[in-house]
Order: C-alpha cells, then structure tokens, then sequence
C-alpha cells in the first residue's frame, strides 16, 4: 500500500478516484506544528524556532503514524507553496519519515497527478527555510512590539509585520483626505450638431452631437496651480460662436485584454464584481481547486501554461471568437515568484460548477478571463481634431479647443469579456461621433456649456484597491493579503463604510504609536524583508542572517523608544507605563513592571482615576482577632457609621456598631 499525505480532505475524493486501488489518501488538514501559544519561541544568537504540536496536530499525528508504518511507500503531496513544502517537511520530521517522496500539482487532474507521480522529489528545504524565516519575523514583531505599544499607550495593543503597514495605508490616505483642500476651477465643453450627410468612423450612431473641450494648458494656466479659476473668462469662452478646423486626423488605436487571474488580481476582482470578501474568495477558491476544477489558486504568475493553449482555440472556435495572432504573454509584478501557472480552469469546456452560487460566479469569471486572455484585440477607429476661435469679449484672444473620439470597430475580446473586472475605475467613453473636417473649415457652434469643476481629495481604500496597494508596495505576498484584511478588520483598527476602509481611533492609535518609531512599518523596509525572504528560497540568502538583522533593528528601536517616548500614563508609585486591564470587578489601570510594582488606579472613563486613600488604622483592637480596627463612615442615603476590623480581606467579618466616636464592643 502506498500512502499519499495532503493538506486538505476535500482533495481525497477527487484523488482516490484518479488513484484507485492500492493507495491510502490521508489529510494533515494543514499545519501540524507551529510556535508556543504563550511564548516567542525563538531565541538569539540561533534563532531555532522551538516547534509543538498544535492542539489538533496531536490526533493527526497518531493517525499519519500508523498508516505510514504500514505503508510501502509515503507521498507527500501538500500544496505547491512555500508554505506546502514547510507542511511536509514538519510531516516528515513528526513521523520521522526516512525517504519521502514529495510531489506536487497545480491541479487535480488525473494527467497532472499521475505525472507528479512519475516525477517524485526530495523536500526543498531552501523553500521551508523561506517560509520559516517569515513565520519566525512574524513572531518577533508580535512579541517584541506589541508590548511595547500597549505599554507606551497604555492600550492592550497588537503590531503585526505587515498588518501593521497595512493599517498606516489606511490611516495616511485618511488623513490626506482630511487635510484636502477644495479648489474650485472652470472649464468649457462646446457642442456641434452631427449633418445627416456627415460620414461616421463607424457603423451608424444614435448621437446627433460631438464636443470639443476648451484646452487651457499650457497658454491659460501655468504648473502652479495647474487649474483655471477666472469665471468671468470662461463663460465667455463658453458663449463663442463660431470656430476655425486648425487639423484632424484618423487613426486606429487598439485594446488587448486583462492577464488571466492571479491570486491578487481575483480577490480584487471578486470584490469589485461579485461583492466577496477576499476571506470568502479564498475559501470558495479552495473549494473549485479540491473538487478538480481550477488550477491551484495561489500564484502571483499572470501567465497560462503553454499545454493550455490548444484548449483555450478549441473553446474560442466554439464560441466563435477571434484568437490573437500570437500567444500573449504578460509581465509579472516586480518581486513575482511565478511559480505556478494564473488560475484557469482544468477543464475548458465545462461551463458551470461549484457547489454554490458564490463558487459558480468565481469559476464563471475565472474561465471567461482565462479564454479572453488569448484572444484578438479590440479595435476602434479614432478621430481627433483641433479648433480656434476668437472670444469677443476679452479683446479677440484666441483659444483653442480639443475633440477626441473613438468607435468600436472590431469587439475582440470584448465580444467575451466586459473589461478588467479588478478595476474599480472603469468608465464608459461615449463615442463622440466627429465627422470628416478639414483644415480651415468653419463650424457653428450648437451651444457651449460652462464647467464648473472641484478638485476631489484621494479616494478611501477599498478592499480591492488596498489590495492593489500591498502589491505594488511589496507588502506580504498574494496570498496573505485576504488574511491581512480579515486581521485588521477583526481587531477593529480598520472599519468599511459602504465598501471603503477608514481607520477606527485605535486603528490611529497604533500606526501613530508606530510611524517614526519601528523601521518594519516603513513600506520600503517591509518590501526589503520580502525581497530577502525570496533570496532564501533561491540560496542567495541565509535564515539566521535575515532574522539577526530584523532582530537587531527591533532591539535597537524599542530601545531608542524607551528612552525618548515618555509613557502616556506613568505609574504613581515607579514611573513606569500603566496600561488599562479588566478585571472581575471591571476595567482598572496597572503597572507594566508588576510583580515588581503592584500599584494601581481605578479607571476613570478610559483614564487613570485617582487611587483611593488608604484606610486609616485606629488604635481599637478587634476583640475577635486583635488586629486594628477602622472606622467606616458614609453620610447621606444609604450610609453607614461602624467599626469593621482591617483584617477583612484575610477573613476576619467582625464589626463594632460606633458609639460616641468608639466601638461599642457588647455586639
């Protein structure tokens, strides 16, 4: 018998049907080691992360034992990532697996398994290294920096290696649109009525006017400010009548098609099309993979494989669509590992799966963006032509306007496929239908139309533009942006409002405790890590240099903190931070060096209260254990005046009614 070992247990149906007989299918069901719970688990000079057992891994182990002793062989065929080649290489050293032979697939297919199969490998273990080293960076951040926030804000605070210059995206594109300011300015658009004899670029259209816009670059308005603000100007630009042809010309542009699907560019365009979150995407990803119907989903390469070409013509001959003249190719994000093929499906013809409506629409998308990429070019015919006139109102000065149009000749692509649904900012031109004109020629004006512009601040983030921002900033990789989002939404540091992302107060809180303090928040820091978690995964770079330069920048900022940031809240009793904690009687405020310092405040509204005065001791003696009495007095309604004995916290309950200022001892 032989044993294949993979990460998920929705593959094993699809494989035992393309294995058959003499094979045992068994699931890690992801990770089985990890990292303390409740401590940082790697220490200097080493850094050897000190590995256990997660608490589910404990079972799987047991299980995975005793089905590889009985085993002739074992596979290990976890994911085709970095991460899968880390899961294998914890399998193998759990088990204690002598000679494992690690395969790997992009689809579950019974072509790509079997030559899997035939092609077994040894653990690349530069691979694990890579994905040890961002799990133990990760881990430093967290433990080294978070109680460093929550003590310097006296906030339960949490930093992440790149959820936190997440967040610091957020909050700086917040504060842009906070500080903008509004500047009015006006431009002119005139109006030409469309001669029934007028020729047209393209088939007949259903406009009965073009339009021209007023150019007041570079002759009206200089760099700085780059905007018209005379009013009375521009509505007499607005009211010319008459305009002179200076030139026009015709030509044919071109439209190519968006790159298939990577793991970035679909949850952008899942977000932005179908309304998912990333986390949802991923998930219903996953699911289409397992059941054999996509290629694997974790890839930043935005290229097909070659095999799938031949498929890609049948489908288009099928549905009666244009081929490109060549193959495309398209070129990969800077820091792109490529190395596996953009999501398709592996089985081009089938048109609808998915066990639910929200698989169906993401494999429907994800085979419809695969097929276009290989198509023809859209083609549109496109006229533009230049205009003088002279403004009689302001002494004859002549200015110039602009109208540009195009026509769709030839769909291509787009006969398929509605442009790239990743893009948030798509707008339909219209096709401002310009006539044949010629040099010199006169045209009469329909009307003219003054437009009063403002300039707009930057737009908030959206799930998929934020997205689009990591990647270009190198921050994490592909497939850690969906669990990026999921974490800074769920610790409430960011919020959606109709679908755009705004810092929360505590979101502020932490990137500004942060900015100028930590390097990792810096984005080109963050994007140099990145670079040389890559290097370790080709060789060109070590595991415990990397992590002892990251280590080594951590210290030396939160040592520089220590000195320079005055706590918020400083103890009364030692100086040091105070930091707001719950209790079984509520929230109070407690010394970060406690058990050293034991002091305390009560909390005041989210504030340090003030401490309440010790009890005076009196010189009566309880007559039950001999310790000092204390005299408890509380004027008005619900008050009270007695003699309670001091050691009520160690158990004593004893109370003397007063008399006349004493205890009155015959209770």
């Amino acid at each position: 018998m032989k044993l294949m070992i993979i990460e998920s247990p929705g593959k094993i149906p699809k494989l035992k049907a393309i294995l058959g007989d003499g094979w045992q299918i068994a699931a890690s069901v992801g990770h089985v080691r990890d990292l303390p719970k409740k401590a940082m688990g790697v220490e200097p000079p080493d850094f050897k992360p000190q590995y256990e057992l997660i608490e589910r891994g404990v079972a799987v182990i047991a299980k995975l034992k005793a089905l590889a002793k009985q085993a002739d062989a074992v596979y290990l065929a976890t994911d085709p990532d970095r991460e899968g080649e880390s899961i294998s290489w914890h399998l193998q050293q759990c088990l204690r697996l002598d000679n494992p032979l690690r395969v790997t697939f992009n689809e579950i297919t019974p072509t790509a398994v079997k030559a899997a199969l035939n092609n077994p490998r040894t653990i690349d273990v530069k691979r694990v290294a890579a994905q040890e080293a961002r799990r133990v960076l990760d881990r430093l951040v967290g433990y080294m920096v978070s109680p460093e926030l929550s003590r310097q804000t006296g906030e339960r605070l949490s930093a992440g290696r790149v959820q936190s210059p997440a967040v610091f995206l957020v909050v700086e594109r917040e504060r842009q649109i906070q500080s903008f300011k509004v500047t009015n300015h006006f431009g002119v658009q005139l109006f030409f009525a469309c001669a029934k004899n007028q020729s047209e670029p393209a088939r007949d259209s259903a406009q009965s006017e073009y339009s021209a816009e007023w150019l007041t670059k570079p002759k009206f308005v200089t760099a700085d400010p780059p905007y018209f603000m005379d009013r009375a100007f521009a509505m007499a630009v607005a009211e010319v009548k008459t305009v002179v042809v200076l030139s026009f010309g015709q030509t044919e542009a071109t439209r190519s098609p968006p790159a298939p699907f990577t793991t970035s560019t679909l949850q952008q365009a899942a977000s932005v099309t179908l309304g998912l979150e990333p986390k949802t995407t991923m998930e219903s990803a996953q699911k289409l993979y397992e059941q054999g119907h996509i290629t694997y989903h974790r890839t930043d390469n935005p290229n097909v494989s070659d095999e799938s070409l031949a498929d890609i013509y049948a489908v288009a001959v099928k549905m009666g669509l244009d081929m490109a003249e060549r193959p495309r190719k398209f070129k990969a994000p800077e820091g792109a590992q490529e190395g596996h093929p953009a999501i398709t499906p592996t089985h081009w013809e089938i048109e609808e799966v998915g066990e639910t409506a929200g698989q169906r629409a993401l494999y429907a998308m994800i085979r419809l963006r695969a097929i276009a990429c290989q198509l023809a070019d859209a083609r549109y015919a496109v006229r533009a032509a230049r205009f003088e006139s002279a403004v009689e109102k302001m002494a004859g000065m002549t200015v110039e306007f602009e109208a540009k149009g195009r026509t769709l000749v030839d769909g291509g692509w787009l006969n398929l496929l509605d442009g790239d649904q990743a893009d948030e900012s798509k707008s339909d031109e219209p096709a401002n239908p310009i006539p044949d004109l010629a040099p010199g020629q006169t045209l009469s004006v329909a009307h003219g139309t003054l437009l009063e512009k403002k300039t707009q601040p930057p737009s908030r983030y959206t799930q998929a533009s934020l997205i689009r921002k990591l990647e270009s900033e190198g921050v994490g990789r592909p497939s850690t942006y969906a669990a990026i989002l999921d974490n800074i939404i769920g610790r409430a540091y960011v919020k959606t409002q109709k679908k755009a992302l705004v810092p929360t107060e505590t979101g502020c809180l932490v990137s500004d405790s942060l900015a100028g303090n930590f390097k990792f928040i810096e984005l080109g820091y963050t994007r140099q890590v990145e670079q040389d978690l890559d290097r370790i995964a080709s060789g060109e770079a070590g595991y415990k240099a990397t992590i002892q330069t990251v280590h080594a920048n951590l210290t030396r900022d939160i040592a520089a903190l220590n000195l320079s940031v005055a706590p918020k809240h400083p103890c009364p009793a030692c100086g040091k931070p105070l930091h707001r904690m719950k209790g079984k009687d509520g929230y109070f405020w407690g010394c970060t060096a406690y058990p050293e310092c034991k002091a305390t405040l009560p909390d005041d509204e989210g504030e340090p209260g003030t401490a309440k005065k010790p009890m005076e001791l009196s010189s009566f003696l309880c007559k039950t254990c001999n310790r000092p009495l204390i005299h408890k007095i509380k004027a008005g309604q619900g008050g009270y005046d007695f003699w309670g004995c001091s050691g009520f916290k160690e158990g004593c309950k004893q109370s003397y009614k007063n008399l006349n200022g004493k205890p009155y001892y015959d209770v």
